[in-house]
């Protein structure tokens, strides 16, 4: 039985599989393949874009999406062993990984990190104990990686641009009024640079770079595929020649779980807004971020509204690819 937990599980030749089946699903999107088939999809943070796509393209597949948000209208769940449990938590993931996997053929969980300990956060423990326990195959709906994102990412970049491989690939820092999640930097690194693409990671200081983990394997998938991996600080050099910037703005790790502290040095970054004359400066360059984001924060409304935004095209296609992924999962 195969889990979809990160992308660095899988080779580059069944992700191009799960990309090709995407691709004919997109032309053929109403079918009866999973027709009598369920998912339980668990929330514990919120979700727009995942909850839709997952709930409709199980629909479309024929199958049945059950949609919980434990804490809300769900028992609270307790993920760690061993645990004594005398707080808010009613009940454990073994009882109920186990109880979904009598009832569903397939578990989605989104749990975002805890923002108090990057050391225990960085091993992605929660959906690691929910696979651990479940008789199912797990999908990650985002955890400290999103890789149903980057599978999205990557197809829309392949309707664009063809073959991908040593495209130059802008991963940049942007300001938010908050430290986020790096879930969505660390899966565009990995995919990526799994892909072959000349990979540029942009960030405003050392305290803004990606967990080791993530830049090491970077750095690994671009020696394999021919590829190359920069981190830069210097806009001009980021974006001068790009073929894609994505943008995503992240908390500072060294602060992790600090944010007061943090806010003096993100307070100096504002410059990194991704607008149109930084575009200017690529290559012809697509845009794209993996939504929701704040207009004039993030990026400038006339990035936004530009031809050579394709953020929406990458959303669309987060329902085709989950779908190859419950199909793959599944063996359907």
């Amino acid at each position: 039985m195969q889990h979809f937990l990160s992308t660095v599980d899988w080779t580059r030749e069944q992700l191009d599989g799960l990309l090709r089946l995407a691709i004919d699903l997109k032309q053929d999107p109403i079918q009866e393949r999973l027709h009598g088939k369920s998912i339980a999809l668990m929330f514990l943070n919120p979700s727009m874009r995942t909850r839709t796509s997952f709930d409709l393209g199980m629909q479309q597949l024929g199958g049945i999406a059950i949609v919980l948000q434990p804490g809300k209208d769900a028992w609270g769940i307790e993920f760690d062993a061993g645990t004594i449990m005398e707080g808010e938590a009613e009940e454990h993931i073994a009882e109920v990984a186990g109880v979904l996997s009598r009832y569903c053929d397939l578990i989605g969980l989104r749990a975002f990190p805890k923002f108090r300990d990057w050391s225990a956060d960085r091993e992605d423990a929660v959906i690691r104990s929910l696979a651990k326990h479940a008789s199912v195959p797990v999908i990650n709906m985002e955890t400290i990686v999103h890789p149903c994102q980057e599978l999205a990412l990557m197809m829309t970049l392949s309707e664009h641009l063809g073959e991908v491989s040593r495209k130059k690939f802008v991963l940049t820092w942007t300001w938010h009024p908050r430290p986020l999640n790096t879930a969505v930097a660390n899966s565009a690194l990995l995919i990526a640079s799994k892909f072959g693409m000349d990979v540029t990671l942009l960030c405003p200081e050392e305290a803004y770079r990606l967990d080791p983990q993530f830049e090491s394997a970077a750095q690994g998938f671009a020696d394999q595929t021919g590829g190359s991996y920069t981190l830069t600080h210097d806009i001009e050099q980021a974006y001068t020649g790009a073929d894609v910037v994505y943008a995503k703005s992240w908390g500072a790790l060294p602060y992790y779980g600090r944010p007061e502290e943090e806010w003096e040095l993100r307070k100096n970054y504002r410059h990194f807004i991704v607008d149109e004359e930084k575009m200017a400066m690529t290559h012809n360059g697509l845009f794209s971020h993996c939504l929701p984001l704040r207009r004039n924060v993030k990026a400038t409304d006339g990035v936004m509204d530009a031809n050579y935004c394709v953020a929406l095209d990458e959303a669309e296609n987060r329902l085709h690819v989950q779908k190859a992924v419950m199909l793959n999962l599944l063996g359907l």
